[in-house]
């Protein structure tokens, strides 16, 4: 799957966990996958409303390594394109 053909509509200030920057922030507002996979990853803490930062990712569309928490995880870029987040900036302005 690629970026340009999401299965769900984003709204202006949302993107996919695969867009956000190395060492950027995002809230989680969504996760869009089956049950076993939402199970899998509110087993490692990635839930709606969490925060969520980018630690890493390799290059040639290879996995991203992701810190919530005090929990680090590595996922495919297929998990973290079904994940929509807030970009942190545009958290800060509502406050």
């Amino acid at each position: 799957m690629n970026s340009s053909s999401q299965p769900y509509p984003l709204s202006d200030n949302e993107f996919t966990l695969e867009h956000i920057q190395v060492g950027e922030f995002g809230k989680i507002t969504a996760i869009h996958a089956d049950v076993d996979l939402q199970q899998r990853l509110a087993a490692l803490g990635l839930r709606p409303g969490c925060l969520v930062q980018v630690l890493r990712k390799a290059s040639f569309s290879g996995p991203i390594h992701v810190r919530v928490g005090t929990t680090e995880v590595i996922m495919r870029r297929s998990e973290a394109l079904r994940i929509v987040t807030a970009p942190l900036v545009d958290l800060a302005v509502g406050i």
